[in-house]
């Protein structure tokens, strides 16, 4: 039986891969967290670790002896990136350098998570795995910067970029945008969407589905997992619209330069999954299916 550690284990897509992966009978799963276990279970242990305290980083792992581990935990929030560098370039560049010399001594497989922003977005097409980045913003810059850490110090990993996720939030998490869509509208409240950046939205069942899958992969490289359909941020709204049947008039697209975001954006950073759909056999859901268990 595998043992598997998931940080970062109470974040949007780190409890969906702890429930998946703890379900499933077929590992034993520790998830870890610097707050307490959000919906704690049976099926799972638990363990509060600061991922910047690496004294107790590298306790953690001679206690568990891990497998697998998977790295959920990051600072994603690009306007807060670029207004706390410091702490974004711990968090996300030395926390998982030092994960990642952890799992080489350990003898780990190391899967990471990291996002379609290491891209600028001047692609007329959707970016391969192949493609070289070039982060627009300090966030995606210390996303990058992680990945090339993880390639450095590992022989066994994965990096699994995600792009828009949504879904069901639990309480305590932070919601996101297809979610906020649907609050707003069902408040009666006018939203502001982009109707010029484009995507790839990610369920966040797919992502679970996607790294269980990588587990039990023995390939190393970069994957991305995300869904399959190349939208707009406004398109995106539209859709949540019609699906919950809301007020369409209610959301106002808007040019970037209209939008006047503090941090720059990629233009177009939708992702090609036909890497992981050949050597994984991933398959991601509709929007629409995704959207469901949000009713």
């Amino acid at each position: 039986m595998k043992k598997i550690l998931v940080i970062g284990a109470n974040g949007f897509a780190g409890r969906r891969i702890l429930d998946k992966l703890s379900s499933n009978g077929e590992c034993e799963v520790v998830g870890c967290s610097l707050h307490p276990d959000i919906q704690p279970g049976e099926k799972h242990t638990f363990v509060r670790v600061d991922m910047n305290d690496y004294p107790a980083v590298e306790v953690l792992f001679d206690h568990v002896c891990p497998d697998v581990v998977i790295n959920c935990s990051a600072l994603s929030v690009p306007d807060y990136c670029e207004q706390h560098r410091e702490e974004a370039y711990a968090i996300n560049v030395v926390a998982v350098e030092n994960l990642a010399h952890c799992c080489e001594q350990q003898g780990s497989r190391f899967i990471h998570l990291s996002t379609d922003f290491v891209f600028d977005g001047k692609s007329d097409r959707l970016y391969t795995e192949e493609d070289m980045p070039a982060p627009l913003n300090y966030y995606g810059l210390t996303k990058y910067q992680g990945e090339q850490a993880v390639a450095r110090n590992c022989r066994n990993y994965a990096v699994a970029r995600v792009v828009v996720v949504y879904g069901k939030a639990l309480p305590g998490q932070h919601g996101n945008i297809l979610q906020l869509v649907k609050n707003r509208l069902e408040a009666g409240q006018e939203i502001r969407v982009v109707s010029d950046q484009y995507r790839t939205p990610t369920w966040v069942a797919d992502i679970a589905d996607g790294v269980e899958k990588l587990v039990y992969s023995g390939n190393s490289g970069i994957y991305h997992i995300c869904g399959g359909e190349y939208l707009s941020i406004a398109e995106m709204a539209y859709r949540v619209a019609d699906y919950f049947k809301l007020d369409h008039s209610l959301i106002c697209p808007v040019t970037t330069e209209e939008m006047k975001e503090a941090t720059p954006r990629p233009r177009n950073s939708g992702l090609s999954i036909d890497k992981a759909k050949l050597e994984l056999g991933y398959r991601p859901h509709t929007l629409e299916e995704g959207l469901r268990e949000m009713a």
